[in-house]
C-alpha cells in the first residue's frame, strides 16, 4: 500500500487544525505519544489526551478521557483524532471517532507511523473526512515548518527564511 500525500495537502491540514485528540496518549515522558501531545501543546494545538488507563487525570492542559466519546461538549471542535493504537485496533477507533465526533468538527484521521487501516480509511473518507495514515504529525510539521533542518536533516523544503 502506497499512501504519498502531498507537502500542501499536510500543511494545509496542520493550519485548519485547532484541537486534536490523542488516542492512547501516554503521561509517561519517554513514551512517543507523549512527546508528540506535549509537542502539539506547545505548538499551541489544544489536545485532548484519550486513554482508559488516564482517565480523570489532567494532561496536556485538559483532563484524560476514556473514549473519544466522553471529550465534553464544552471543549468544541475535534479537528483530528490522532491516532497511536495497532493497525489491527484503528478500525474501532476510526468508526469511534466517526460516530462521536464527525458532527463536532471532525476534519482528520490520522494514524501514526506503522499504523494503517485502508478499510478505516476509506470509510472515514466516505464521509468526507481527510485521512492520512502511516506518518506522524509532529514529524511532519517540523519538515513542512522549517524545525528539523535547525537539526541539520535535509527536509527538502526549500526556503529563503532566516532565523
Amino acid at each position: 500500500m502506497d499512501e504519498s500525500y502531498t507537502d500542501d495537502h499536510l500543511r494545509k491540514i496542520l493550519r485548519r487544525t485547532k484541537t486534536v485528540a490523542c488516542v492512547g496518549v501516554s503521561l509517561n515522558e519517554v513514551r512517543p505519544s507523549y512527546f508528540v501531545a506535549r509537542y502539539l501543546k506547545l505548538k499551541q494545538f489544544r489536545v485532548i489526551g484519550v486513554n482508559p488507563g488516564y482517565a480523570g487525570q489532567t494532561g496536556f492542559g485538559d483532563q484524560i478521557v476514556a473514549s473519544l466519546g466522553e471529550i465534553p461538549a464544552a471543549v468544541g471542535p475535534v479537528h483530528m483524532v490522532d491516532i497511536f493504537r495497532r493497525s489491527e485496533q484503528a478500525g474501532a477507533v476510526v468508526d469511534e471517532a466517526l460516530d462521536a465526533l464527525l458532527d463536532r468538527g471532525l476534519q482528520t484521521i490520522w494514524m501514526q507511523i506503522g499504523v494503517t487501516d485502508p478499510d478505516a480509511a476509506a470509510r472515514a473518507r466516505e464521509k468526507g473526512v481527510d485521512v492520512i495514515m502511516n506518518r506522524c504529525p509532529k514529524i511532519e510539521y517540523q519538515r513542512l515548518f522549517g524545525e528539523l533542518r535547525w537539526g541539520g536533516i535535509a527536509t527538502g523544503i526549500i526556503s529563503s527564511k532566516l532565523k
